[in-house]
């Protein structure tokens, strides 16, 4: 029980949801709305979320023995913002349903993990520590609009980590949380008890939805969300097979699209907060993490809109420091791994920079086009 309750466990798996949530939830809310769902069909769509992340996260995670976490599709959420207007919501629900089943076939026959094995660890290190550059610079940012809580909570994080290093974030959230409480920046007024309740959505189909819909929906969550999602556990050392983990993503989407869950894929950002050393320095203990983050998930699913609501009643500037600070040592550790070896330098850091650059063609964010072009630079570059 004790080695079940690791408080370092149990803050990196906050911290993830807590992140997720309160960096994306909003859009989920607004694709929700773009197709139609009222409060009750949103509250669905959040259960439904809830408890397919929550399934996926604890299941493969002691599965495996790794720390897979898995999340919604914030760019299929942002697609589906603008794709959903004007679509009937059952027609929404069987998009989602074609999208899953083309991400089940796609880990089913195993095209993900030939993919996979031709990125270079380095080029997978360097487009991670691109995808958190944003998260750490946050934490700096954040000073500009407060200095105090910022300021105080990195000091934190520094003096902790010289004395008690295993629990230097469950500390630093705490004490964030404390002086937070103490300014009043932390505002409980909107949030009340809510249990989600589930409704089903019977889908219909049209060609021109499949295709102009679920098409890119299948594309943007595979592109920007799993090989990113792969990536992060292969720079961390977990060669947990691909193919299989994006066929059980793939098949939940299938059980849980009917009730709104669009899509469902490896996390990236947030399953680095899980496998950071201070999570836990052994690497083989940070599923643990996971797990407890999938827990999390589950509660979020029960309760819905009011986890989201009180996920959001915390001030931005202490969830981006938070998250900052939580993934400086991954970031440290992805960018050492990237520039080690000299030969593949150039390519990684290329791969780096347009990751960090978040532009976007086609749809596609910047993760997959770092490591098409660093895939590129390193083939250019390699001595015959």
């Amino acid at each position: 029980m004790t080695r079940f309750f690791n408080p370092s466990h149990l803050s990196a798996g906050f911290i993830a949801v807590l992140v997720g949530y309160t960096s994306s939830a909003v859009i989920v809310f607004q694709a929700a709305s773009a197709a139609g769902a009222g409060p009750a069909e949103i509250s669905s769509w959040l259960w439904a979320l809830g408890i397919g992340m929550a399934v996926t996260s604890i299941g493969l995670s002691l599965y495996y023995r790794a720390p897979v976490l898995t999340a919604w599709s914030t760019p299929g959420a942002a697609l589906l913002v603008t794709a959903l207007a004007g679509v009937p919501i059952s027609e929404a629900i069987g998009t989602f349903l074609f999208s899953s089943l083309l991400i089940t076939l796609c880990g089913v026959f195993g095209w993900f993990d030939v993919i996979m094995r031709r990125v270079p660890r380095a080029l997978a290190g360097a487009m991670l520590a691109g995808v958190l550059l944003r998260f750490g610079m946050e934490l700096f940012t954040s000073l500009e609009t407060q200095p105090v809580l910022v300021a105080t909570m990195l000091l934190a994080y520094l003096v902790i980590r010289r004395f008690i290093p295993r629990y230097v974030i469950a500390l630093t959230l705490l004490v964030g949380l404390l002086l937070a409480g103490l300014q009043g920046s932390i505002h409980f007024e909107a949030v009340s008890l809510q249990f989600a309740q589930p409704i089903f959505t019977a889908p219909s189909f049209s060609l021109a939805s499949l295709i102009g819909i679920g098409l890119p929906l299948f594309i943007v969550t595979m592109a920007s969300q799993n090989i990113p999602g792969i990536a992060v556990l292969r720079a961390n050392g977990y060669q947990t097979p691909a193919s299989p983990v994006i066929a059980a993503t793939g098949i939940t989407g299938l059980v849980l699209a009917p009730f709104g869950g669009f899509a469902f894929n490896l996390a990236a950002i947030t399953a680095a907060i899980c496998m950071s050393p201070d999570a836990d320095p052994r690497p083989e203990r940070r599923y643990m993490a996971a797990v407890w983050a999938g827990l999390f998930y589950l509660l979020t699913g029960i309760l819905g809109a009011t986890v989201a609501a009180l996920f959001a009643a915390f001030p931005h500037e202490l969830v981006a420091a938070i998250a900052g600070l939580a993934l400086i040592g991954t970031i440290a550790n992805s960018l050492a791994g990237a520039l080690q070896i000299e030969h593949e330098r150039d390519a990684a850091l290329i791969t780096f920079l347009v990751t960090a650059s978040g532009m976007s063609l086609f749809g596609v964010g910047s993760a997959f086009w770092g490591l098409v072009i660093g895939i590129i630079a390193a083939q250019i570059n390699r001595k015959p």
